[in-house]
């Protein structure tokens, strides 16, 4: 209408005569007010910096909004929270690796690994991941300022006594405190295999990778630790919102304690 109203001068009258419009569509505007919707989704990003647009919007329906995926990414768009992820090249000759059986119930697989940061006087600290591969669930986050093969040892043991927990294999990587005799005989004892990835193949242990991305950047890169003790409480704070509020699509869109709560329902029947 309006190249009409530019080029040939016309009114609007003629212009939809001419397009067979009704000139009440062409007049209408849409009343709908979607600025609280737009304040909770950038509310929500803010927050919780490595959700996106699938994500905030399962988010936004818990939250009991009448709302459907285009609506969600349109205004996530609008408000210009569209993230940029880097895909990393993949090698036509890299060779595969292989398959590793499909997971059926928790306890099957867990997955360990080490991040590292700072406290605000610079000294630095690490932090044990342990991540039920299945479930999603994050079993332990353990800071401390050296940790060694005695130290995971600790925290296993800590699982298997008072979370009456124990893994059929645990994923690794090659890592000095994975290898060490000290972890190597605990698992001997308890019939738990340890499951190596290959030297320099962070890919073989998808679950502990993507975990530690998504703590690095949550957590760790927002927080200021003032001593190890805060450090550690801020890691399990953030530790149970991870398990009970952060939802996965890998789980059907439930969060690992609603996804273990349906797997004992099951058992039930």
């Amino acid at each position: 209408m309006h190249f009409l109203q530019e080029a040939y001068r016309i009114s609007v009258r003629r212009g939809c005569g001419l397009l067979t419009q009704s000139r009440t569509v062409y007049h209408w505007q849409s009343r709908r007010d979607d600025r609280a919707i737009a304040l909770r989704i950038r509310e929500i990003a803010e927050t919780q910096i490595r959700y996106g647009c699938p994500l905030i919007h399962i988010q936004l329906r818990r939250e009991g909004w009448l709302v459907n995926h285009k609506k969600t990414h349109r205004i996530y768009c609008l408000e210009g929270l569209k993230l940029r992820r880097k895909r990393p090249r993949r090698h036509v000759s890299a060779a595969h690796r292989q398959q590793r059986p499909a997971l059926t119930h928790i306890d099957q697989c867990w997955s360990m690994d080490f991040v590292s940061d700072n406290l605000f006087n610079g000294r630095s600290f690490r932090a044990l991941t342990v991540v039920d591969n299945f479930s999603r669930e994050c079993l332990a986050i353990h800071a401390g300022k050296s940790l060694k093969g005695e130290d995971v040892v600790g925290v296993m043991e800590g699982l298997r006594v008072l979370g009456k927990r124990l893994p059929v294999r645990i994923q690794t990587d090659n890592g000095s405190e994975f290898i060490s005799k000290s972890l190597d005989k605990w698992a001997y004892e308890h019939g738990v295999t340890m499951d190596f990835s290959r030297p320099g193949k962070p890919t073989d242990n998808p679950f502990i990778e993507s975990f530690n991305g998504s703590l690095r950047d949550e957590c760790l890169n927002i927080h200021w630790f003032l001593s190890l003790e805060d450090a550690q409480d801020k890691l399990d704070n953030w530790r149970r919102e991870y398990n009970h509020e952060r939802t996965h699509s890998s789980l059907n869109d439930m969060t690992p304690a609603e996804f273990i709560r349906s797997l004992r329902k099951d058992e039930d029947l």
